[in-house]
């Protein structure tokens, strides 16, 4: 699910997506958004926040911050120039 307001502030609510597709729907929504924008993702605790973030930095895309929240987690991530 995309929220979007007219601020353009993005979240993208994973939780109860499984990893890898998590990471695969992350991929694909910061592709779509400007080189520099953020994006806010919420995921599931467990094999999702483990590796998300990390595959994130690898693919060229810095980490914003990273919160727990009530029963989720928080990822803002900055899209780079992706590989």
């Amino acid at each position: 699910m995309i929220e979007q307001s007219a601020n353009e502030f993005m979240t993208l609510d994973l939780r109860g997506v499984p990893c890898p597709l998590s990471f695969v729907r992350t991929k694909l929504k910061l592709e779509q958004i400007p080189i520099g924008s953020t994006l806010t993702v919420w995921l599931d605790p467990g094999e999702a926040i483990e590796q998300v973030p990390n595959s994130l930095a690898v693919e060229g895309h810095l980490i914003a911050s990273l919160s727990e929240k009530d029963g989720f987690y928080e990822l803002v991530v900055q899209r780079g120039e992706s590989q």
